[in-house]
């Protein structure tokens, strides 16, 4: 009987597991986590574990582990990979044989240098970090958020619904620098600025003292923030030393082909731990950390540990709250020659962006709600297509986008 692990009880991990129940893996399959809780998903703990203080948000409920007949080995760390012998090592001197191997070790937060986690500096990444944080949002307190992305932002907006003050530093001109259009991000900073969030751009941390009841962060132009707590979001780093200790091959994360295999034959990568090569953007590698990415390289992996060889083509899908308003972007738009806006009343509007030749590669929307989710999705469509439109029917409003597609 075929012995699978999965290293990494995430979502991209949980995925997975039962993907390989329900294309018929029939063998031992063992999930490992470092966590002590069940797999969760991790978009919530910036927005309803922070307002609401909700639980985590499972993949599935315990029952249903036990149903599929997934052993789950929570809160232990795998600290070894023997490649020859195929097995993996735990701390706690278990040994697990397998015969193939996932890691779905996914990532953590990028650390501040000088800095360590505790007291009243954090980061935000488990929903043990998000009760944390958590904690000292109330009328009265101020955060400081170091960090203009998704995760800085979603987090401003969370606290100040529990009527915290917060100050939010970017050491970027503007928030929302990497991969968002400078129009979206403007909206996004204005609407933060009118809920009453102090965005400061543009600004360098030259020192973080911890004093009692505070932590004070001195800005180089003399500038001082003092807050009853830090939340650090500058990024996040993949979680490759495992697998780097194996000898698999690393760039910018666990590198795999299109079809989520390492180096190694008989071990696979998914998720946020990896980086693999995206033909729609001419093979070019990228790593991605996103919700919906997890998900499908989790069921991709599953069916190739099987012996199935498809590729991971997906376009890149990305989205955030923020407030009443929703961001949505697929595709890579760092690419674009010429970017055409559709707008579609009330504050809502698309960003198409094409390349030198035509070729639609990216599109970003804003509005309230889901106001742009139907147009980004057949957008997405339209990406994957490789579809050369007009101009000026993206830019129409009245141009159905499905009759592109369908021409």
């Amino acid at each position: 009987m075929a012995n699978f692990v999965i290293v990494g009880a995430g979502e991209c991990g949980a995925r997975a597991a039962f993907a390989l129940r329900d294309k018929g893996f029939d063998g031992t399959l063992t999930l490992i986590g470092s966590e002590p809780h069940l797999p969760y998903e991790r978009p919530p703990l910036s927005k309803e574990a922070l307002v609401a203080g909700a639980g985590p948000k499972f993949v599935a409920e315990p029952q249903r582990y036990v149903e599929a007949g997934i052993d789950l080995l929570l809160g232990r760390s795998v600290c070894g990979i023997d490649r020859a012998a195929k097995r993996v090592s735990l701390g706690d001197g278990t040994v697990v044989p397998y015969d193939k191997l996932l890691l779905a070790t996914g990532a953590r937060p990028r650390a501040l240098p000088g800095t360590t986690y505790g007291g009243r500096i954090a980061a935000l990444r488990s929903h043990d970090d998000a009760a944390r944080i958590r904690a000292h949002l109330m009328d009265g307190s101020h955060i400081a958020i170091l960090g203009g992305g998704f995760i800085g932002l979603e987090l401003a907006a969370s606290a100040r619904k529990l009527g915290a003050t917060v100050t939010l530093i970017e050491g970027q001109p503007r928030v929302l620098s990497r991969g968002i259009p400078a129009e979206i991000a403007e909206i996004v900073a204005r609407r933060h600025a009118a809920e009453g969030v102090e965005i400061l751009c543009g600004a360098k941390v030259a020192r973080i003292e911890e004093r009692p009841g505070e932590v004070r962060l001195t800005l180089e132009d003399g500038r001082v923030v003092a807050a009853s707590l830090l939340v650090v979001g500058i990024g996040a780093v993949p979680n490759t030393e495992l697998a780097e200790a194996a000898g698999l091959a690393i760039e910018n994360g666990i590198a795999v082909d299109g079809m989520l295999r390492t180096s190694d034959p008989d071990i696979f990568a998914a998720g946020d731990c990896t980086s693999y090569p995206l033909s729609l953007y001419g093979g070019r590698r990228i790593r991605l950390e996103s919700w919906r990415n997890a998900q499908e390289q989790g069921a991709l992996a599953a069916a190739n540990m099987l012996g199935g060889a498809d590729i991971h083509a997906a376009v890149p899908w990305f989205w955030s709250d923020q407030y009443d308003m929703t961001l949505q972007i697929a595709g890579l738009a760092d690419g674009a020659a010429t970017t055409v806006r559709r707008d579609m009343g009330e504050g809502t509007f698309i960003l198409f962006h094409l390349d030198a030749a035509g070729q639609l590669i990216a599109a970003s929307g804003i509005g309230p709600g889901n106001a742009v989710a139907r147009d980004i999705r057949l957008a997405e469509m339209l990406i994957a297509a490789r579809i050369h439109p007009d101009p000026a029917e993206l830019a129409a409003p009245e141009t159905k986008l499905r009759k592109l597609l369908a021409a």
